[in-house]
C-alpha cells in the first residue's frame, strides 16, 4: 500500500475504486433487469451476456493497435464517460415506460466496445505509472480495490436493486464512471508521444498477434484463461436466473451471497504473496483454477433454504483463487512485453480470453432452454475442471519463478 503515497497513483487507485463498485452492481443489474423489469427468457438473458462480451472479439485487436497510438489515460477518460452516458439510458428509459430487451442489447454492446479500450489502456498504462519493478506491488494493490469493491458492492447493490428497482440502482453504477473519469483527470504524470513512424494498422496487429501466440507461455496462460471464462460465462447467467427466476430469492439476498466472492478475493490478495514463495509462481496459477472448478458441481443442488450456503462456498473459492491466479499472470504479461507493444499485448490477451465469453452466454442460453438451467450448471462444472491443464501441461507445473525476458521473443 506504500504507492497510495504517490499522488498519481492515488489518482488510478481512486479512478479504480468508484469504477469497481460501479461495475460490481453492474454485474448484479444488468441481468436482473431483464429478469425482473422485462421477464427475460434463459436464452435472452445468456444473449445478453455475449452482448456485454462481444466487442472483445469484433474490436479487440484493432483496439490494442489503437491504443498504442494514444495517451492512455485520456483513452479511459473518455471510455468512462461514453459508459456513463450509455447507461444512464437504462433508467430514463424505464422510468418513460420505453425500456425493452433489446436496448438492454445495445447498451450491453457499447459497454463493451468502451471497456475494450478501457482494458487495453488501463492495463497498458500501470508500468508508465509506477515503474516495472513495482509491478506486482501496483497489481496487488489494485486486486485489493477490486476484491473490496467485490465484498461491498453486491450486497449494498443487492439491496439498491431490491428497493430502487433493478434500473434505479444503475444509476450508482453512472456515478462510478464518472467519478473515475474525475479522478483519472487529477493524475500530473504524462505520457510522451510516440516518435516512432507508424506502420498499417494491419502490421501493427500483426505484431501483437505474434508476439503472444510466439510466447511460449503468454498463449497457454491465454488458453487457460480463456476456457476458465468461457465456462463461468455459462454458469453466471444461469446461477442469476435460478436464483432470481425459479427460486424467487430477493435481491438483497443474491447480492449477499455474491459478496462472498469478494471475502474470497480479499483472502487470495493476503496470502498471493506467500503462496507464490511457497509454491513457486507456475504451481500457484494453475492450483488457483483447479481448487475451486469442482465446488462447481454444488450450484445445481442449490434450494432456498439452507443450500443458498452453497453459493457462499463456491462465490468464496473462486473469488479467492481469481485473485491470485490473476496477479500472477497479469504481472508477468506486463514485464515480459515490450512498452511498445504493451497495448497490442493487452488486446490480444482481452481477444482470446474474453472472446470466448459471448460465446459462454449463447451457448449457456441455448443449453438452459434445451436442458434446464441446472443441467447446464452441470455442464460449466465440467469445463471448468478442465482448464487448469493449459498450465499444468507446460514448463510453468514446477516454475518457482516465471522467466521475464529483455527483449521480445
Amino acid at each position: 500500500m506504500s504507492l497510495l503515497r504517490d499522488h498519481d497513483f492515488r489518482g488510478l487507485f481512486l479512478a479504480d475504486s468508484a469504477s469497481q463498485v460501479g461495475t460490481q452492481l453492474l454485474f448484479l443489474a444488468l441481468p436482473l433487469v431483464a429478469v425482473t423489469a422485462l421477464d427475460a427468457s434463459a436464452f435472452e438473458v445468456g444473449l445478453l451476456t455475449a452482448c456485454e462480451t462481444l466487442a472483445f472479439v469484433v474490436i479487440g485487436l484493432p483496439a490494442g493497435a489503437i491504443v498504442d497510438r494514444r495517451r492512455k489515460r485520456m483513452v479511459m477518460v473518455v471510455s468512462d464517460w461514453a459508459r456513463a452516458l450509455a447507461l444512464a439510458s437504462v433508467p430514463f428509459a424505464w422510468w418513460l415506460g420505453a425500456l425493452t430487451i433489446y436496448q438492454l442489447y445495445a447498451v450491453a454492446l457499447v459497454l463493451g466496445v468502451f471497456t475494450v479500450f478501457f482494458d487495453a489502456a488501463y492495463q497498458s498504462y500501470l508500468p508508465h505509472l509506477v515503474g516495472r519493478e513495482r509491478l506486482v506491488e501496483g497489481n496487488s494493490t489494485l486486486e485489493v480495490v477490486r476484491t473490496v469493491a467485490q465484498l461491498g458492492g453486491p450486497s449494498v447493490g443487492g439491496y439498491l436493486i431490491q428497493f430502487l428497482t433493478a434500473p434505479f440502482a444503475l444509476v450508482v453504477t453512472v456515478a462510478g464512471f464518472a467519478w473515475s473519469a474525475l479522478c483519472l483527470g487529477t493524475i500530473r504524470k504524462r505520457e510522451p508521444r510516440q516518435e516512432r513512424p507508424r506502420a498499417h494498422l494491419g502490421k501493427e496487429i500483426a505484431e501483437g498477434v505474434r508476439f503472444v501466440f510466439g510466447h511460449p507461455l503468454l498463449r497457454r496462460i491465454a488458453g487457460c484463461t480463456g476456457t476458465a471464462n468461457l465456462f463461468s460465462s455459462i454458469a453466471h447467467p444461469m446461477l442469476l436466473l435460478l436464483l432470481a427466476g425459479e427460486l424467487d430469492v430477493n435481491a438483497g439476498t443474491i447480492g449477499l451471497l455474491m459478496a462472498a466472492g469478494g471475502l474470497g478475493g480479499l483472502v487470495g490478495a493476503v496470502l498471493n504473496a506467500r503462496l507464490a514463495r511457497w509454491l513457486g509462481q507456475g504451481p500457484t496459477m494453475w492450483l488457483a483454477i483447479l481448487i475451486p472448478a469442482p465446488l462447481t458441481f454444488l450450484l445445481p443442488l442449490v434450494q432456498a433454504d439452507w443450500r443458498l450456503g452453497l453459493v457462499v462456498g463456491y462465490e468464496f473459492f473462486v473469488g479467492a483463487g481469481v485473485v491470485v491466479y490473476n496477479v500472477t499472470q497479469l504481472s508477468f504479461r506486463q514485464a515480459a512485453t515490450p512498452e511498445e507493444l504493451l497495448g497490442r499485448m493487452n488486446a490480444t490477451m482481452r481477444f482470446l480470453v474474453w472472446g470466448t465469453m459471448p460465446l459462454g452466454g449463447l451457448i449457456g442460453g441455448v443449453l438452459g432452454e434445451l436442458i434446464g438451467v441446472r443441467s447446464t450448471l452441470v455442464v460449466a462444472g465440467v469445463g471448468a475442471c478442465l482448464a487448469f491443464l493449459w498450465v499444468f501441461t507446460s514448463p510453468m507445473r514446477t516454475m518457482r519463478e516465471l522467466p521475464v525476458p529483455q527483449a521480445r521473443q
